[in-house]
């Protein structure tokens, strides 16, 4: 009975508070100044929390800063500096001065966009390649391997190309025929070879 007397006291005092300042004389706690009441320079990791790490502690020298509603006095003074300057300038004078400011922007921004233009497409003329790899491919691959070149011999020519060496009709040009000549010690598999490449094999210097 002691907890439901002090828990009917405690809703009953918080039903009053909510509708004190739901009322419409109360003014809104929005629109009230925050005094600080504490000022520590110790490290508070509640204030680091709501603050989300901004403000590490609640000292003397931010307290100004962060509570602070009007801006600094020379700040104060600039704006109503300008203000005055704003005040004696007539509508149609304002309206050229705005139309001239808007027009420099305008070329301004055109300048800049056809800077960053004309970078966009030098850099691409720069990585553009000169080259097709696909051709560069197929033309090493014919040279040091005679891939994709013509079987058939010059008309004049005797003999007859194997059709088990691609591009030896195009290696071995210059001769009259053809000959197997077996290697010693080369296993039975190997031994086919053509006269021309092997003459041409012997004849390399360097070769032991």
């Amino acid at each position: 009975p002691s907890i439901l007397d002090s828990f009917a006291l405690l809703s009953g005092q918080l039903n009053t508070l909510n509708k004190v300042l739901k009322h419409e004389k109360t003014p809104l706690l929005r629109n009230q100044v925050i005094i600080p009441l504490v000022l520590s320079p110790d490290r508070d990791e509640e204030i680091m929390r709501q603050t989300e790490g901004r403000v590490p502690v609640f000292s003397h020298e931010v307290v100004p800063d962060h509570l602070r509603t009007k801006p600094d006095p020379e700040v104060e003074e600039q704006e109503k500096q300008l203000i005055t300057d704003a005040a004696r300038i007539s509508p149609d004078v304002a309206q050229k001065q705005i139309q001239s400011l808007n027009k420099m922007c305008s070329n301004l921004l055109e300048k800049i966009s056809k800077e960053e233009r004309e970078s966009e497409s030098g850099g691409l003329r720069q990585n553009k390649q000169t080259f097709n790899p696909a051709d560069t491919n197929a033309l090493v691959a014919a040279v040091a391997f005679g891939k994709g070149l013509s079987n058939r011999r010059p008309p004049g020519s005797g003999g007859s190309v194997q059709s088990g060496q691609p591009g030896a009709g195009a290696i071995i040009a210059g001769a009259s025929g053809m000959q197997q000549v077996p290697m010693s010690g080369a296993p039975a598999q190997q031994q086919p070879m053509l006269a021309g490449v092997q003459m041409a094999q012997a004849g390399q210097p360097g070769k032991c």
